[in-house]
């Protein structure tokens, strides 16, 4: 062998004992569960002024609200304290995918979602439903939003601005930082509707009976929603939290939840439309 071949052998070789002993230390990284249960400690995104999902107490600053409860029961089960951590439905898969938070509430599962992160089994199933301004003639169908002069109003980055887009395309639509933008829109008249699931809609519309009319347009669009969690390797916490999901949702625990998490804006079970089921 002359010198150039073993200066080559004697790098290959390096090579291949650094890759080995860089294997162990990618396979011993640590996983989301063993971390929570170490740290004692659950980051969750919460998410200001959607109830029934979020309440927050601008004058003492405390949290309630179905997913707060969720979150609690979560911990509890873990050995852990909730760590709340305020993000918006757009930016909370960020939040995910930038190791801020260890669990998101409320996700619609997508496939574009999925390449990026992943899901528990659904905590419940959501319709899709449409808030009027005053005076705009409540839609009996999708087909009837999908026109150039009807301007709908969506948050950036949602599950309401991926139905909004899918069935009235040719509408003119316009994104906003949050939903609380979308629905000043529509307050305002620069909207004439916008697109939010049912139980995000019911307490809108309470918490400001003026704004308009709540529609839920044919075809009636459903779609589960989730918990969304990293992406890893160790299936563990993914799967103790979709044996979470099913066990209180099988029991009436999650409607229990919820229901509560309407009382924040006075919202009774007979406030809610028969369409809209969790």
């Amino acid at each position: 062998m002359n010198r150039r071949d073993a200066l080559t052998t004697v790098a290959l070789a390096g090579a291949a004992l650094a890759a080995t002993a860089s294997a162990p230390a990618s396979a011993q990284t640590t996983s989301t569960l063993d971390r929570i249960k170490k740290n004692g400690v659950l980051r969750v995104a919460v998410i200001v002024g959607q109830e029934p999902y979020f309440h927050k107490d601008l004058a003492s600053g405390e949290w309630s609200g179905a997913c707060i409860d969720m979150a609690n029961d979560i911990a509890a089960k873990l050995g852990a304290k909730v760590e709340r951590v305020e993000s918006t439905w757009g930016n909370q898969i960020l939040d995910l995918q930038g190791d801020k938070v260890d669990l998101a509430f409320a996700v619609n599962p997508t496939p574009e979602r999925a390449l990026v992160i992943d899901f528990s089994t659904p905590i419940l199933v959501h319709s899709f439903t449409v808030i009027t301004k005053k005076g705009f003639a409540k839609p009996q169908t999708w087909a009837e939003l999908n026109k150039p002069e009807v301007k709908i109003a969506v948050d950036i980055g949602s599950t309401h601005e991926m139905i909004a887009r899918r069935y009235c395309p040719k509408a003119t639509i316009s994104g906003f930082k949050n939903r609380d933008e979308a629905i000043l829109a529509v307050a305002t008249g620069r909207a004439d509707c916008n697109v939010s699931l049912a139980v995000l809609s019911v307490s809108t519309l309470k918490k400001n009976p003026n704004l308009g009319e709540l529609a839920i347009p044919r075809p009636l669009l459903t779609l589960p929603t989730n918990m969304g969690i990293r992406a890893e390797a160790d299936r563990r916490y993914k799967d103790f939290l979709s044996a979470w999901a099913d066990y209180n949702r099988s029991l009436g625990q999650t409607r229990e939840w919820m229901l509560k998490g309407f009382e924040a804006v006075k919202v009774s079970a007979e406030d809610i439309p028969p369409e809209v089921q969790f």
